[in-house]
């Protein structure tokens, strides 16, 4: 007679075990039945410490980590975060992702299910966004220690050259790009994690955002100086470091700031500004004044950018600041966030 332990209710078949991470048979079955059964490629399944990849080009770099509770929520989850996050990140100074790397830690007692719910999810977004994970690790640590799940990657991504985007190029009379509706993803984790039901289900924004980059580099490379994606902090804080790094004033219109209805209800019920609520599948991007209207026409034609619009403006005042026009008339200021608004959303 076998031995059948249970687990949170769960047979200890169907969750994830501290032997899991041993680095022995369990391991290397986990691995093998529940990693790469999803993202398995040629160069992921040599299984050596290290990738090795073959280029001549300027290649940009970026890592992040990832936990958000739930693990699960509506529009995504911690695998579709960590690989439209990490791609992103690639996006926004122009490169073209290529590669990741993926490192799960891994709570004692996690359900099988949800382990291969995340990484079909992860499979699907490298699909979607048109990269490989090739290389990565496992840990499995103590119950109460993870949360759950947390997820840290890498990615790595080609530059062309000559192409030079970055937060310390924004200039006087750039205008300033939103490539649509803010404040979605933040509160679709917090009604997941709340428990809160509205008429229209809030439905987290998390998108790869690499097509929609080409689709404007391919308009013009000379005309967009800034990109950056406004995840933690929202809109105001993200605006607030293109401000300080690149030495300017900014001012933005609050009547064309894209907000879904649903969305600013779901605020106001809350007490959240949605300038300061994440996002995971929008763009800022500054660009140069005299191309702002093609490069909007460019954006529209693109799935991810369909509501994109001029927001605001680059001015020589105002050094490091960031100033909004009101619906009333009155301007004020927007200042970073200061404290933590939605814990553990990205």
């Amino acid at each position: 007679m076998g031995i059948h332990t249970q687990v949170n209710g769960y047979g200890s078949d169907d969750v994830v075990l501290l032997a899991h991470g041993s680095g022995g048979t369990m391991s290397h079955e986990l691995v093998e039945k529940r990693l790469l059964a999803q993202i398995s490629n040629a160069a992921l399944d040599r299984l050596d410490d290290s990738a090795v990849l073959n280029s001549a080009t300027r290649i940009a770099f970026t890592t992040d980590s990832y936990v958000v509770s739930p693990i699960l929520f509506p529009g995504g989850d911690i695998g579709r975060l960590a690989v439209c996050g990490t791609v992103n990140d690639l996006a926004m100074v122009g490169a073209e992702p290529v590669c990741l790397s993926l490192a799960l830690i891994i709570e004692e007692g996690l359900p099988f299910h949800t382990l291969d719910v995340v990484m079909q999810s992860v499979h699907k977004a490298c699909v979607e966004a048109k990269v490989r994970v090739v290389t990565g690790d496992t840990k499995v640590v103590n119950r109460g220690k993870a949360d759950g799940l947390f997820i840290t990657t890498s990615g790595i991504g080609f530059v062309q050259e000559g192409l030079d985007i970055s937060g310390r190029r924004a200039k006087t009379g750039d205008k300033v790009i939103l490539s649509g509706s803010i404040a979605e993803h933040g509160v679709a984790i917090m009604s997941a994690r709340e428990g809160l039901s509205f008429s229209t289900t809030v439905i987290s924004d998390c998108a790869p955002l690499n097509g929609l980059v080409c689709a404007m580099l391919a308009q013009s490379t000379d005309a967009v100086h800034t990109m950056r994606d406004p995840t933690r902090g929202g809109l105001a804080t993200t605006l607030n470091e293109i401000a300080s790094q690149s030495r300017v004033g900014i001012v933005i219109d609050e009547s064309a700031i894209p907000v879904r209805q649903e969305v600013r209800a779901a605020c106001e019920m809350l007490g959240l500004d949605p300038l300061y609520v994440a996002n995971e599948g929008k763009l800022v991007a500054v660009v140069a004044e005299e191309q702002a209207e093609d490069m909007i026409e460019a954006m529209r034609r693109h799935p991810l950018g369909n509501d994109a619009t001029i927001v605001g403006e680059i001015i020589s005042e105002k050094s490091g600041r960031v100033m909004m026009r009101t619906r009333m008339g009155p301007t004020r200021l927007v200042q970073m966030l200061a404290g933590e608004l939605l814990p553990r959303i990205c």
